[in-house]
């Protein structure tokens, strides 16, 4: 199967293309950059230049594969209304190139909406009003235009070597306040999922998902986020503090909303319907084997 891929050179997209193409499918990425154009030619992929807001790009890139993984995100937290939006009109772009076709598009969602309480399933509607539960109706809602569509809720915590997200993030905080850090008494949690195990449900997904698939990216169900916070302070050697709750923005800033969350959620459903069997360590294993403490991201 020829596969186009958005976000290609990113942190789960250079992992999923290694996994398409181990698989024996070609590769088609999206590159908006020489570097980017570089990187996927060494890795054996062809490449479509462009970028998330070049629609015509994106129309191509489409139209010319097998079918469609997008992954590809504008990560701008200052203006993530905006970031959502341009997600939303890809999917409807990518869509309409496959429309009639039965052709897949599988689709980088999210659970860092999904209120806590209860542990969230793939049968749990996205929390109406998050910014990202638009973009995973709209994508959903093209199973009824012929397009086998399937929705990957990612896990806030996607980890592994070369990781520059959140738990990065909480490292460098760590470091630059010489504490670390959790809100109130951390017994919140934080869903969890390595980079390759997320490569390979991707993979399964495009093979496999029936239309109007939601699927769930999740290896952890929910680690406390204080056990984050001791494992990072073992491992710098610093002291492990509660941050009260309203002194949390200040502490974290941005992460704030993110690690104060308390999000729960199982991969069961998603596990036996594509038979997918993650295999690489979780997210504190991760953390003990040092590699997001050898240099400062």
């Amino acid at each position: 199967m020829k596969v186009f891929v958005t976000g290609a050179t990113g942190f789960i997209g250079s992992a999923t293309v290694q996994e398409l193409i181990g698989a024996g499918h070609q590769v088609l990425g999206l590159a908006r950059s020489d570097k980017a154009v570089a990187s996927l030619a060494a890795a054996g992929a062809e490449v479509q230049r462009g970028a998330l807001d070049d629609h015509d790009s994106l129309r191509d890139g489409a139209a010319a594969s097998d079918g469609v993984i997008h992954l590809a995100y504008i990560h701008d937290f200052s203006q993530y209304e905006a970031a959502a939006q341009t997600d939303l009109r890809a999917i409807e772009i990518l869509g309409a190139a496959l429309e009639g076709s039965n052709r897949p598009l599988a689709i980088a969602s999210g659970l860092a909406g999904f209120a806590g309480g209860h542990v969230a399933t793939e049968q749990d509607v996205a929390t109406p009003g998050f910014p990202r539960s638009a973009n995973e109706h709209a994508a959903l809602a093209l199973a009824e235009q012929g397009v086998r569509s399937s929705s990957v809720r990612l896990a806030p915590t996607v980890h592994g070597d070369g990781d520059h997200g959140f738990v990065a993030a909480l490292v460098n905080i760590a470091r630059a306040k010489g504490v670390s850090g959790y809100v109130g008494n951390g017994s919140n949690h934080w869903p969890a999922v390595h980079r390759l195990d997320a490569a390979q449900l991707f993979r399964l997904a495009l093979e496999k998902a029936p239309a109007g698939s939601v699927l769930h990216g999740v290896t952890d169900k929910g680690v406390p986020t204080r056990t984050i916070a001791e494992t990072i302070g073992r491992q710098l050697n610093l002291p492990v503090v509660s941050i009260p709750p309203e002194e949390a923005g200040n502490h974290f800033g941005w992460l704030e909303m993110f690690f104060a969350a308390d999000i729960l959620a199982s991969s069961t459903l998603t596990q036996k319907q594509l038979g997918w069997h993650p295999t690489h360590v979780g997210l504190i294993d991760d953390l003990e084997q040092g590699h997001y403490f050898n240099n400062e991201q």
